[in-house]
């Protein structure tokens, strides 16, 4: 075994010990202080032994792409290869919620009290919802809204409002289309990865994407779709800068800004979005009336927006208040501070906390020395490339945890982030070892446990 793989095995064993010890932790603070309001900290999730009607399909699912992925990933044309990668982790997603069964793995989950789902009827009138949505974000308020619809902008909710107007009513149809939509973000970031580094890496990420401990969360989970959507706007970015196309700027601008209106905290993908114009500079030097309609873009959504009433700000600084009203002021910073990022390992796997590892030492080999301009990279460059985008998602994670606003919860919440992470994976030896850990990962965490939120 080289220093490296042993490198790499002492990355993923920190990350391992990381989990126990928030495990151990949290199990303690939860039994004397009853303060974290989780069952099974540091995840929101029960102790449940239990196998389901998708059991076989997620074993056979994840011996397929462990046996065959990575072979597959490196021969198969590329636009073949992005449906496969889509189709696969539909599969997969799908599977492991049916671990739990249809209507409590899949249909309920966005019926619950706190989802969105249950506040449909009360936007027969958008327009006059919208310019009342402010309204009802504190708790005490008239009618507040439940705490998801409260914590996040109205776009998140009027898409399940207008899957009801299009007929598709129903947890069911609202799981599936999250499922669904959810599943396209790994041929994005794919995408991303092959204009920005090299089409390479891009296949020696494409099983980890697909096969990612985070498909236990992205399983009927509104936050599957909103990370969906944030990675398709960097990935049109991309697009627009690799072939200097205003029409691929202003998709890039417009999902940018319905981004920023499905959460929050996805504000923060303003960091991606940064690392593809720095990694795209000189295209960007070349043509900066890209940035025109890439503006233009990013403005429809807030514009619309405040033409209907709702005020962005407004209700950020309210959610605030809501936040610290409920269990958000109640649960210790002191441990979630560290223990989110305990989720971040459940959700990303060990291979990818070594992966991060190798990322981190292609930016400190490179320290100093001016990178080539933007162009087709190749061998360190583009690793160099793939370990800037990785290491951004992570930075703009980091922002999130000690901002205080995400305790607790964000094995969901920070999907979005997770997804970029992944590809750091590409750069492991032994990728079917490492991807088998992953698949292990995932199912006995979806099996054991029962999610929920």
């Amino acid at each position: 075994m080289t220093r490296l793989c042993r490198r790499d095995l002492y990355a993923a064993g920190t990350a391992a010990l990381l989990v126990a010890v928030a495990v151990l932790v949290g199990r303690r603070i939860q039994d004397t202080r009853h303060t974290l309001f989780v069952h099974w900290p540091p995840v929101l999730a029960e102790w449940d032994p239990h196998v389901g009607p998708g059991t076989p399909a997620a074993l056979a699912v994840a011996a397929a792409t462990v046996a065959w992925g990575p072979a597959l990933a490196d021969r198969l044309p590329w636009r073949t290869l992005l449906a496969s990668a889509w189709a696969v982790a539909v599969a997969w997603i799908l599977s492991l919620a049916l671990v739990d069964g249809w209507q409590r793995g899949l249909a309920g989950r966005l019926t619950t009290r706190n989802e969105y789902l249950r506040v449909i009827g009360r936007f027969h009138d958008i327009p006059a919802a919208l310019r009342d949505f402010d309204h009802h974000i504190l708790i005490g308020s008239p009618g507040h809204w439940p705490a998801h619809v409260a914590g996040h902008p109205p776009a998140a909710t009027l898409t399940f409002v207008l899957l009801d107007r299009m007929g598709l009513r129903g947890g069911g149809w609202a799981g599936t289309w999250c499922v669904v939509a959810g599943a396209t973000g790994c041929v994005a970031v794919l995408v991303a990865i092959r204009l920005l580094a090299a089409e390479t890496l891009a296949r020696r990420a494409a099983p980890f994407l697909v096969l990612a401990p985070a498909a236990v969360w992205q399983g009927a989970s509104a936050d599957a779709y909103f990370a969906a959507v944030a990675a398709w706007a960097v990935a049109l970015l991309a697009l627009a800068l690799t072939r200097r196309s205003p029409w691929w700027a202003a998709g890039s601008g417009l999902l940018f800004g319905l981004t920023c209106y499905l959460s929050y905290g996805l504000t923060l993908f303003a960091l991606p979005g940064a690392a593809v114009l720095v990694l795209g500079r000189r295209e960007l030097r070349e043509r900066p009336v890209l940035l025109l309609p890439l503006l233009a873009g990013l403005a429809v959504v807030p514009t619309l927006s405040a033409l209907a009433g709702f005020d962005w700000w407004e209700a950020y600084r309210l959610l605030v208040t809501r936040y610290y009203q409920g269990v958000g002021g109640t649960r210790p910073y002191g441990y979630w501070v560290w223990a989110n990022l305990a989720c971040t390992v459940l959700i990303t796997g060990l291979a990818t906390a070594a992966g991060l590892r190798r990322a981190a030492g292609e930016l400190l080999r490179r320290r100093g020395a001016r990178e080539p301009d933007p162009g087709p990279a190749r061998g360190s460059a583009a690793r160099v490339r793939l370990a800037v985008l990785v290491w951004t998602a992570l930075l703009a994670l980091l922002v999130a945890d000690v901002s205080g606003m995400s305790k607790a919860e964000t094995e969901r919440i920070w999907l979005p982030f997770a997804l970029w992470l992944l590809p750091a994976c590409a750069l492991l030896p032994h990728r079917r070892v490492w991807l088998a850990a992953q698949a292990v990962l995932a199912l006995l965490l979806n099996h054991l446990l029962l999610t929920g939120w």
